[in-house]
């Protein structure tokens, strides 16, 4: 794989993965702060964390072998490219290779200007000076071998591409607005605190943002205990009698005991993914239903999905109560869901005022 493509895979598929791990708090970050999601602006903060992980990549990799020869010193003088371009002879400017390498310093800094500029609300000068400082810790970083970690540095510190740099999220923050065309984006939506339809979309994010939020936490959990293994000595593989059941409880009982039990029955009700979209259960009056009502719901809803998963003893029953469950949310009445259905409540938007004189939970 070229040297200057496994950079933008590495960052591709680690973007992907983190992208994963932060769709939860994102999804509830933008709900609180817009009002809802959009997925054109999901989009460009996935696009900047991809853009933000490639810079990273492009600047360390690929790591220098044992052999690897040592770079020139700095190079100091500003503008001393404009050398190197009379250097060459050649009718089309863009086929100048002194050209081309100024260029190639200038693109990569123009997506960190209109990102900070457009999703980071700062001004172009601010983003300008950022965009300096991210190059001078990149050209740092180049000086120093990767801050001391090399004998000596196998890049070339080029003041030049520091100038490059700047000016590459200069031309950014300049063309930040053009970002507000990117489809996906309601720029003129009611204010965050109204209240939205309960749509299909939402209901669906909600149940993501549940099964995502169940499998991270039993994925983190079993990754601590096994590093607790590591690092006491003992052997994981394959391991003592004690492992699989531990293992099979921190990874997929104790997630769903916390967030399909306990998590719904506090507050106004509701599971993490439905916090996250702003949704709770209600009674057709917009009551808060009671906990025993509440827990119901969770274990009839996503929680009934889950805890098939985890016993592990239903065989496909679990991908049919899925399917089940998927379709009762797309087709019935306010898209309430099987759980709904069975329980006699509904979900509303969390920002919608209880009825007066209505207990708040019970």
């Amino acid at each position: 794989m070229g040297t200057r493509i496994m950079p933008a895979v590495i960052a591709v598929l680690a973007g992907t993965a983190l992208a994963v791990v932060l769709l939860v708090p994102f999804v509830a970050a933008s709900y609180r702060r817009r009002g809802e999601l959009g997925w054109g602006r999901a989009l460009l903060a996935a696009g900047a964390l991809v853009y933000a992980l490639a810079l990273v990549a492009y600047v360390l990799l690929p790591l220098p072998t044992t052999d690897t020869v040592c770079a020139a010193g700095p190079q100091l003088r500003p503008f001393a490219f404009l050398g190197d371009v009379a250097k060459y002879h050649v009718g089309n400017p863009l086929r100048n290779p002194a050209i081309q390498q100024v260029l190639f310093n200038v693109a990569p800094f123009v997506p960190l200007g209109a990102f900070l500029c457009y999703l980071g609300r700062r001004s172009i000068v601010v983003a300008t000076v950022a965009g300096f400082g991210v190059s001078l810790l990149v050209e740092c970083t180049q000086l120093t071998g990767d801050w001391f970690l090399y004998p000596c540095p196998y890049r070339l510190f080029d003041v030049d591409d520091l100038i490059a740099n700047t000016a590459g999220a200069l031309l950014g923050a300049a063309a930040g607005p053009l970002l507000r065309f990117v489809p996906g984006q309601r720029l003129h939506a009611a204010p965050p605190g109204e209240p939205r339809p309960v749509t299909v979309a939402r209901r669906l994010l909600g149940v993501l943002c549940d099964l995502l939020g169940a499998w991270l936490t039993g994925a983190v959990l079993t990754v601590v205990l096994r590093t607790v293994l590591l690092l006491t000595g003992d052997d994981i593989a394959p391991g003592p009698v004690w492992l699989a059941p531990v293992e099979a409880a921190l990874g997929g009982w104790l997630p769903w005991l916390v967030l399909f039990v306990v998590v719904p029955m506090i507050g106004r009700g509701g599971t993490v993914g439905q916090r996250a979209v702003l949704l709770r259960p209600a009674l057709p009056d917009g009551e808060v239903p009671g906990r025993a009502r509440l827990l119901a719901r969770s274990v009839v809803g996503v929680g009934g999905y889950v805890l098939l998963q985890v016993a592990d003893a239903a065989g496909g029953f679990a991908a049919l109560w899925g399917v089940m469950s998927l379709v009762g949310i797309w087709r019935s009445l306010g898209h309430r869901g099987i759980a709904g259905r069975l329980t006699g409540t509904l979900l509303v938007d969390r920002r919608a005022a209880v009825p007066v004189n209505q207990p708040t939970s019970r």
